[in-house]
């Protein structure tokens, strides 16, 4: 008798261990579990193209990555041979954030220009320039100078045929003019019917 109820609690044991190990098994007291989400995928940022070709770590706070986008690797090497990447670094961290992207481009033109024109540089470009605008400003002073002629001689032009009009206006206007015949102010005695008698004899 002791024996079966040994073997009654035995299997009553092992059949909730068994409903436990279970998955299906929801114990009533218990709250159900919620999976777990699976962690976000580390965010890879690709190096500013200053770092790639420095084959430096592009830290976050790197001073030449808003100016020199991992797409854009040509101009931080065109600058980069002209200026050096130490002088830009140190000319960007002078300046206030406002003004280093007009920097940036400045140095990025004056590379260009230099490596199109090692001896001038920016200069040559810019004295070619200033030769134009002097070209420019001769052509503008001559035609400007065409133009007040022609309004001198459009007005002299004006004027003599107004002098003409006027003219031959007065001309028709004493075409025009009746004439009066001063004997028809005399009166006619036979009109009349009487003789005029003289006031004196």
């Amino acid at each position: 008798m002791e024996n079966k109820e040994n073997t009654t609690a035995a299997a009553t044991t092992a059949a909730a261990a068994t409903a436990e190990a279970s998955p299906s098994f929801i114990s009533p007291t218990s709250s159900p579990s919620v999976p777990s989400s699976p962690p976000w995928p580390p965010v890879i940022l690709s190096p500013c193209a200053a770092c790639k070709i420095l084959r430096r770590r592009c830290v976050e706070k790197c001073v030449l990555a808003p100016y020199f986008p991992p797409t854009e690797p040509l101009k931080f090497t065109i600058a980069h041979r002209v200026f050096g990447a130490s002088n830009i670094i140190k000319l960007l961290q002078e300046l206030p954030e406002d003004q280093r992207a007009d920097a940036v481009n400045s140095m990025v033109y004056e590379a260009n220009a230099r490596l199109r024109d090692p001896v001038y540089g920016c200069a040559g470009a810019i004295c070619q320039l200033q030769k134009q605008i002097n070209e420019l400003q001769a052509e503008l002073a001559k035609a400007q100078a065409e133009i007040l002629n022609f309004q001198c001689q459009n007005a002299n032009l004006f004027e003599l045929i107004s002098k003409q009009m006027a003219a031959a206006q007065n001309n028709n206007d004493q075409e025009i003019l009746p004439y009066y015949d001063n004997s028809s102010f005399f009166f006619d005695e036979t009109i009349l019917g009487v003789a005029w008698e003289p006031l004196w004899t």
